[in-house]
């Protein structure tokens, strides 16, 4: 893993209108030909499916031109941050296969500094220690269509905020009595600039920094210092900070310090699922999920648990682009690109999840072949393996019919079929229990066909896959579903949220699955096409013996339906 990410510098391979910017500073020479970008996560969750479009973006930019990009940390609120989140952070990005080398830097190494330049704006009069109260602020702010009013508390002098600042520092007030603000403009058409909280008073124990601060800058202040500090050339952020530019403007400007350019873009919707920390936290917290890491989750640590590699999510990100406004993307596209990359590096291999008995009555008592199987047809370099056939075998459910309809295809009484990599098999006899199940399926194989071709060429309408009953292992296999059932989660009836559209059928438990030996030493995270049923993971509850498999996508790829219909 290099910082380049394996990519050339010889410049992007299309221009965006970031990549646009960024390309024209490189040929002006702003910045002095630099390029430096960051990726500035908050530690208050786990990172999900719109945050890799973020480190893809910023990461991927620095590594087209040449540049840097910093992995920042911004934790400047201690009650909602927890070192879980951090160690969770770090490890996504670098499985997603970036690197920041030396840059990791955290928003609360910079504290210090933050506040002798806060100190700074109260001494040029540009900022003073308010008392109204959370409430009286949002009052006092006004609305789009009305201008603020001022603090009776505006005009202390800078002697007297100054005094007011450092006991606020010291832990002489309680949390909420007292704010420093930015001394602006009340009647400012644009709200944030209507003299902005920079300092919240609040005693709580940082994950970093313990103790030592009981005061703590608000983002729209600690964002741009963050990044003037660091030298970041490109401040790249999603669209809802458009309207908080001229606030970093004004902040970098009136200390007169680095001044990076924000740019902004659309962030990432998906369809079927949420993206808001607040609402996959309650997921979490309320047990809809079984944690941050559940397959169902948009979050890469679920989507690596469900069998997504980081190349195919690398690939979305670079397909859905970069835009200026707010739009929808299909889930089925994801899926799609997670497909692709799938079918060219997953090895294949046979199980089946709902076994049904075969008994070939003319098969020798005993004896075991051993046939060679194609590991990957997309990857000649993956080579073959060899898989045990003998006289009793598993085959699909629903691969048998007894009254077939018309266009099935698959096993049916007196009717042929194949056996993947074996022999042709007929169906002679249906065995039931007591309820007129059936339980077992007595058929006759071939023995000329062997390798799956007749020599006499008849052909057959189907082929099936299969397991070897005396050495098929058991499995636990884990099917998913959207994890809600609309479009869009949070079109719901009055008096409802999001949490009224969860799926109830997204999770569906399969046990007494039957799998081929080769998977006997599979490891969590190794990637697997089972033939006929779709790609699968091994999940990391495998362990001990036991064998669990999640589904990562079908073989249907309806974005292709989808994008044939249009």
């Amino acid at each position: 893993m290099t910082e380049q990410n394996n990519t050339t510098n010889t410049g992007p391979e299309r221009l965006d209108f970031i990549r646009q910017i960024v390309a024209e500073d490189c040929k002006t020479g702003k910045w002095g030909g630099r390029v430096h970008t960051r990726f500035p996560p908050e530690p208050n969750g786990y990172l999900h499916i719109g945050h890799a479009k973020s480190i893809c973006l910023n990461f991927g930019i620095a590594a087209e031109f040449g540049g840097k990009c910093n992995l920042r940390f911004d934790d400047t609120n201690p009650c909602k941050e927890e070192q879980e989140y951090v160690d969770s952070i770090i490890y996504d990005v670098h499985w997603l296969g970036w690197d920041w080398q030396d840059r990791l830097y955290f928003g609360s190494d910079y504290f210090e500094q933050m506040y002798q330049w806060a100190v700074e704006l109260i001494k040029k009069g540009k900022a003073f220690v308010c008392d109204l109260t959370p409430e009286q602020i949002r009052e006092y702010r006004g609305t789009l269509t009305e201008p603020g009013r001022e603090s009776p508390w505006r005009n202390r002098s800078s002697e007297e905020n100054l005094d007011l600042f450092a006991r606020m520092r010291a832990g002489e007030f309680p949390d909420g009595s007292r704010t420093l603000r930015a001394k602006i403009d009340m009647s400012h058409p644009n709200i944030n600039m209507r003299d902005p909280v920079m300092y919240r008073i609040l005693h709580a124990t940082h994950h970093r920094t313990g103790d030592t601060w009981c005061i703590y800058p608000m983002y729209d202040w600690a964002h741009g210092l963050e990044d003037s500090i660091e030298g970041i050339t490109h401040s790249i952020c999603t669209l809802e900070f458009e309207n908080h530019r001229p606030l970093y403007d004004w902040f970098l400007d009136e200390l007169g310090i680095h001044h990076p350019q924000q740019i902004e873009f659309a962030r990432l919707n998906l369809t079927y699922t949420v993206m808001s920390k607040r609402k996959l936290l309650r997921l979490v917290r309320e047990k809809f999920v079984r944690g941050w890491d559940d397959p169902r989750m948009p979050t890469i640590s679920g989507l690596r648990r469900r069998g997504f590699s980081p190349e195919s999510i690398r690939n979305f990100c670079k397909v859905i682009g970069v835009n200026k406004f707010n739009s929808t993307v299909d889930y089925a596209l994801l899926e799609h690109c997670v497909r692709d990359d799938l079918n060219r590096t997953s090895p294949r291999v046979m199980a089946v999840l709902r076994p049904l008995k075969v008994v070939l009555t003319n098969y020798p008592e005993g004896q075991v072949e051993w046939t060679e199987a194609v590991n990957n047809p997309e990857d000649p370099a993956a080579g073959t393996r060899k898989v045990p056939f003998s006289k009793v075998l598993y085959i699909e459910q629903d691969d048998f019919m007894e009254t077939p309809p018309k266009k099935f295809f698959r096993l049916a009484p007196g009717r042929e079929v194949r056996l993947r990599y074996a022999y042709f098999i007929r169906c002679e006899q249906v065995i039931k229990d007591a309820e007129g199940n059936i339980v077992e399926l007595h058929c006759t194989y071939d023995p000329a066909t062997r390798g799956g071709n007749a020599p006499d060429g008849r052909k057959v309408k189907a082929t099936l896959h299969w397991v070897a009953a005396e050495h098929a292992l058991d499995a636990e296999v884990r099917l998913y579903e959207h994890l809600f059932t609309k479009e869009d989660p949070d079109q719901t009836e009055e008096g409802q949220d999001f949490s009224a559209n969860i799926n109830p059928d997204s999770l569906q438990v399969l046990t007494g699955c039957k799998v081929e030996p080769s998977l006997k030493t599979t490891r969590p995270l190794d990637r697997w096409q089972f033939e006929r049923l779709g790609y699968f993971c091994t999940d990391s509850d495998s362990r001990d013996g036991r064998l669990v498999f999640n589904r990562t996508v079908t073989l249907k790829d309806t974005w292709a339906k989808i994008q044939k219909n249009q």
